[in-house]
């Protein structure tokens, strides 16, 4: 398995606007599969410098050299390095695969959460086995699970007598930080094909993450989340987590740290017999305060609408994308903000939790007139969806009323969904739109998925407490 990360867009004209983007400036590259005609050759071939040649030469050990470290680290990675399958409780067909690191004398591997994540949730439905390089298998018990950072430790449960022989992953010492640019390598069984080594580059930690995560240079497939990533002596530096899909070898890393914690806190545990749920529902409970105590005390960005403030919020830890669409057919324009985190915790293939998002659109009808205007904006406010369903949410519970924040009177729907196997856990959604002027407003919304009841309550008069209306000067 290997987690995805995509930035959601939830506005069509977003997208559009961004592809337009693209195709513009595609529009002089050459397609793909299309080469463009060779210029004519010389009557003469000129004779290679001996400056030249001597980079050539160069560039040929560089590459030498690579790939003999990169043999070198596959021959220490190889004996310690496994797949991690989940399998059918009843029978051996296949429900995922990613891969591990052997870590304690006693059998114990380190791997992703999202891999062992159907075992966790449902163990009367499936097993855990693992399969080394030279082909030793064997059962895998859950011991712990850190499910903020997507890591797990598993444990077999008949070691191999001569596991010891393989010796353990090692982990690079925190007092000797990866520079920029460093070589690291990733190990790994994409797409149940066989195991591979992957060279790459150590591009520092992903800047405006809430979580924090290493940016690799590097291509990883599924089946390689929870493989180890290795500095050139062989230590251990992340853990294989998730690439981009619109993105090329552009991938992410778990920084080795919180590998180490886990392993610290948990290496002597027992196996998880019962439910997961409540341990995860305390780890999310304790991510969720963080996040809330850091969002809430962050000013919101100046607007500079002449008659709205709106809550825009600063990008410490989160992106905000533009655009607008001044349409004179339609006599209607607007410009829209749509501001939202890269990471998101996964619990289960249908869920991802601990995040927040806030956009607006502020709207322009003069040209519609009052009666054309009120139509277009009460459309906007009904066509706002606040939630699917889902077996792991309650139904959506929602209050409406009409609110005034500093002056400005709005027309605003909280709702707020339960986590049903999760306790303590909730997904409010704040809807708001100015009702203040004929031709004019602004439409917002804020999503907090993975909160307690006390922070939704704080998030959402957070929010509300965002709007204002500006007295001319």
């Amino acid at each position: 398995m290997l987690l995805t990360r995509l930035f959601r867009r939830r506005s069509g004209r977003l997208l559009a606007l961004l592809l337009t983007a693209a195709l513009n400036a595609w529009a002089g590259a050459t397609p793909p599969g299309v080469h463009p005609p060779s210029a004519p050759a010389s009557p003469l071939a000129k004779p290679q410098s001996a400056a030249s040649a001597a980079e050539d030469d160069s560039a040929a050990e560089d590459s030498a050299n690579l790939s003999a470290s990169a043999r070198r680290i596959y021959d220490i990675g190889r004996p310690r390095l496994l797949q991690v399958r989940t399998l059918l409780r009843d029978q051996d067909s296949q429900a995922s695969v990613g891969s591990g690191s052997l870590v304690g004398a006693d059998g114990l591997i380190l791997t992703n959460y999202h891999v062992v994540s159907q075992v966790a949730l449902e163990p009367q439905r499936y097993r855990l086995n693992f399969q080394t390089v030279d082909g030793v298998t064997g059962a895998l018990q859950l011991v712990a699970f850190d499910v903020v950072h997507d890591l797990a430790l598993v444990r077999m449960a008949k070691p191999p007598a001569a596991v010891a022989a393989r010796g353990l992953f090692e982990f690079r010492p925190a007092t000797t930080p990866l520079a920029q640019g460093e070589r690291i390598f990733s190990l790994g069984n994409p797409l149940d094909v066989g195991f591979v080594v992957v060279e790459g580059t150590y591009n520092g930690l992903v800047e405006r993450s809430f979580l924090p995560q290493i940016l690799f240079s590097g291509s990883l497939n599924p089946g390689m989340s929870g493989g180890p990533v290795l500095d050139d002596k062989g230590h251990i530096v992340g853990v294989n987590v998730a690439t981009r899909r619109d993105g090329q070898q552009i991938s992410f890393l778990v920084p080795a740290e919180f590998a180490q914690a886990l392993i610290a806190r948990s290496a002597q545990a027992k196996p998880i017999t019962g439910s997961v749920e409540a341990e995860m529902a305390r780890q999310l409970l304790a991510h969720q305060q963080q996040l809330t105590t850091r969002f809430v005390a962050l000013p919101w960005r100046e607007t500079k609408h002449a008659h709205y403030s709106v809550p825009v919020p600063q990008e410490d830890f989160m992106r905000c994308w533009g655009s607008s669409n001044p349409s004179e057919s339609k006599g209607l324009s607007f410009e829209r903000s749509d501001c939202q985190m890269d990471t998101a915790i996964f619990i289960n293939e249908s869920l991802r939790t601990g995040d927040l998002a806030v956009r607006h659109e502020v709207y322009d009808g003069s040209k519609l007139g009052a009666l054309r205007f009120a139509q277009e904006a009460g459309q906007s406010f009904r066509n706002e969806g606040m939630g699917r369903r889902t077996h792991d949410l309650s139904a959506p519970k929602c209050e409406e009323d009409f609110v005034e924040s500093a002056g400005l009177p709005m027309r605003t729907v909280m709702c707020l969904r339960a986590y049903r196997h999760l306790p303590g856990l909730y997904d409010v959604a704040v809807l708001s739109q100015s009702v203040d002027a004929k031709t004019e407003g602004v439409q917002g919304r804020f999503d907090a998925r993975g909160v307690s009841f006390q922070n939704a309550m704080l998030l959402a008069s957070h929010y509300l407490q965002g709007f204002a209306w500006k007295r001319s000067p």
